[in-house]
């Protein structure tokens, strides 16, 4: 993906992930938040024809080679149950042992087709759509009790102004990592906000410790890009949900106990 695209991708996610509280999204409203994003990271979209095109083509060859997979499994799976099936009816242990064998290899692949499908592009962590076919069910609401953390990078923007996409894509990447040391379930929500599912035995006290000590840990480090350096640091906000309840629901007051924390972690940490 060259840099237009990625930039237009980046753009587009922070504009989905601004509308996603939004009941109801007009054309046009769309139009105005996606210019608000574009001049934060001042892109103007002139050839927003082309970068469509382009976009368009890795989509739906991305999906053309998704679907091509997929088919083939089907197909392998379906002769393999022919093939034990007439094993079965002439006990034929040979041919049993070698659709056995066959599955296992067919499983490997769907099992990888599962991880591309539930994994950021970018990260390689969870994404939404693993969130909501894990998590919820089709009234968005949870199928089992835990605590929900949101963390939201603080300065990102001016990471990005500073020394440019590359690397706040490796900030991206770092962050994601070091939050997989939680051993929670790990999920890029959308730009720099990451979700953070902790099982019902972690309460949101014991889950906002567990991340502030990560953060303390990540606020002493500097990254270096070049001969600079500098520092990164996260906002948390931490709720706990119960079976039934909304996902947005939960998002809005987790995001009210980010946003304090915000204040406060940005007494700390002036700037990068």
């Amino acid at each position: 993906m060259n840099k237009d695209n990625k930039l237009l991708k980046i753009i587009s996610n922070e504009t989905k992930n601004s509308i996603d509280k939004i009941s109801v999204v007009t054309p046009s409203m769309y139009a105005s938040i996606f210019s608000k994003f574009a001049s934060n990271h001042d892109t103007k979209i002139d050839d927003e024809k082309e970068l469509s095109h382009d976009l368009i083509q890795q989509e739906c060859s991305a999906l053309t080679d998704l679907q091509t997979k997929t088919s083939k499994s089907v197909q392998q799976l379906s002769y393999n149950t022919d093939k034990a099936i007439n094993a079965i009816k002439n006990s034929d242990e040979t041919l049993l042992n070698e659709v056995l064998n066959e599955t296992k290899e067919l499983r490997q692949e769907i099992l990888k087709l599962k991880e591309a499908v539930y994994r950021d592009e970018l990260t390689h962590i969870y994404n939404r759509k693993w969130l909501h076919d894990n998590m919820l069910n089709n009234e968005n609401q949870f199928i089992k009790d835990g605590t929900l953390s949101i963390i939201d990078l603080n300065f990102f923007k001016l990471i990005n102004d500073t020394y440019g996409h590359v690397v706040g894509d490796k900030v991206l990447i770092f962050i994601a990592n070091q939050l997989s040391k939680t051993q929670a379930s790990v999920i890029r929500y959308g730009g720099d906000e990451f979700i953070i599912i902790f099982k019902n035995n972690i309460n949101a006290d014991l889950a906002f410790k567990k991340l502030n000590e990560l953060r303390q840990k990540i606020i002493h480090k500097k990254l270096k890009t070049g001969n600079d350096s500098f520092k990164i640091s996260f906002s948390i906000g931490t709720y706990e949900f119960e079976e039934g309840d909304n996902l947005s629901n939960i998002i809005e007051l987790a995001d009210k106990n980010m946003y304090a924390d915000k204040i406060k972690i940005k007494k700390i940490v002036t700037g990068i």
